[in-house]
């Protein structure tokens, strides 16, 4: 038996990682744009990166350095360093060469505009900024925002049935550019728990597929979705259950928070998808319901217009049937199986639901055991204007 406690620190709740954020004049107005991470004994990482084939030089960086221990993360915003080639990869190395001593395998994370090389002085005028006694989670979650509106962090401690603990604590951004598919979305998840690599990637790669690779804003996967999941194994304890559970609480929190605050967003809806003819084909209706632009647009309207998910599920390709479909808008069931329950007095309750800042459609198909939940939200004028002159 265990317990799980949300508590705050975000990536400081766990001992020993230290974390804060500063201006380094990347951002207007002296706004934070750079962060660190930072345990003062190395960890143990596992990682999952974007399957974009124009994966940005951070991750190329962190690839070929094949396996190590790290105890330091630096993050910035504003610059993506993506499509920069090999002198992207070198300016990553000149940074990093200009970290104390005391740093060791340092890593790099960045978020922002496609194709501009880094500011590299100031990036390292910046990195002097640091002072790695700090705890300030705060600070750093929203020094690696872009177009986020507000911060993303979650923390646990875990405390098992012999009366020992350890913690797990998290930070993300997203805003724009969500589909992941590992996994601009960074997550960084720290944790004091005494957990070997293998374990920690295993356990990373099966709560990906239903937290962060269930969540779309606008359908386009970035060059730079990274999770890094760090241990320092300063606890001492560790349960595998207690772990698994614990970290898909935290990944599912903070994709749903990713959509919640997608750029110009005012819904979050999720797509519970079942009675599939197996898991992999509700996946597929689930993810084609939220990237649907028809039906972005009339959750942002707030159009009960259960037709477009009809067409949806039919359009995707999987096993599915007009006479064994059922949709439904949280309890409001506007089509079964074939009979239409869609008069006046029920399009005002479907209404109702739409209206509602965060809600469930459902879709039994009716065909066998399978299910899948993702996550989705509306798209409206807001996204168009965000991304139309994103770089300025």
């Amino acid at each position: 038996m265990y317990k799980l406690n949300k508590i705050d620190g975000g990536v400081c709740a766990s001992a020993g990682f230290h974390a804060d954020g500063v201006s380094a004049g990347l951002k207007a107005n002296n706004a934070k744009d750079m962060a660190f991470i930072y345990s003062d004994v190395e960890c143990e990482i596992a990682s999952t990166f974007t399957t974009n084939k124009m994966a940005a030089a951070p991750i190329k960086h962190f690839k070929n350095k094949g396996s190590f221990k790290t105890n330091f993360v630096l993050i910035n915003s504003k610059n993506a360093n993506a499509m920069t080639g090999k002198a992207g990869v070198a300016d990553i190395d000149e940074i990093l060469s200009t970290l104390p001593t005391n740093i060791s395998n340092a890593v790099m994370s960045s978020t922002g505009v496609i194709g501009v090389r880094l500011p590299k002085e100031k990036i390292i005028n910046g990195a002097k900024l640091f002072d790695l006694s700090k705890r300030e989670p705060n600070a750093a979650a929203e020094a690696i925002m872009t177009t986020d509106t507000f911060s993303k962090q979650i923390a646990y401690k875990v405390e098992l049935e012999d009366g020992s603990s350890f913690h797990i604590g998290a930070m993300a951004k997203g805003a724009g550019m969500i589909n992941p598919a590992m996994a601009t979305m960074l997550c960084f998840i720290t944790t004091d728990a005494d957990v070997s690599k293998e374990e920690m990637q295993k356990i990373l790669d099966k709560n990906v597929e239903v937290t962060f690779n269930a969540a779309s804003v606008d359908g386009d996967t970035s060059t730079n979705d990274t999770v890094m999941l760090l241990s320092n194994a300063k606890s001492g304890a560790y349960n595998e259950a207690a772990f698994s559970e614990a970290l898909y609480n935290i990944m599912r929190f903070l994709a749903r928070e990713m959509v919640r605050d997608g750029e110009g967003a005012t819904k979050l809806v999720t797509y519970e998808v079942s009675g599939a003819k197996d898991d992999s084909e509700a996946e597929i209706v689930a993810k084609a319901l939220s990237n649907s632009l028809l039906v972005k647009t009339a959750l942002y309207g707030e159009d009960p217009n259960w037709g477009r998910i009809a067409s949806t599920v039919g359009a995707s390709g999987v096993e599915a049937y007009e006479e064994s479909l059922t949709i439904s808008f949280n309890d409001i069931c506007v089509y079964k199986k074939g009979e239409l329950f869609f008069d006046a007095a029920m399009e005002q309750k479907a209404s109702e639901v739409m209206k509602l800042s965060e809600f469930t459609i459902s879709c039994d198909l009716g065909v066998g055991e399978g299910v899948f939940t993702a996550f989705g939200c509306d798209l409206g004028y807001e996204y168009v204007k965000i991304n139309a002159d994103y770089r300025t």
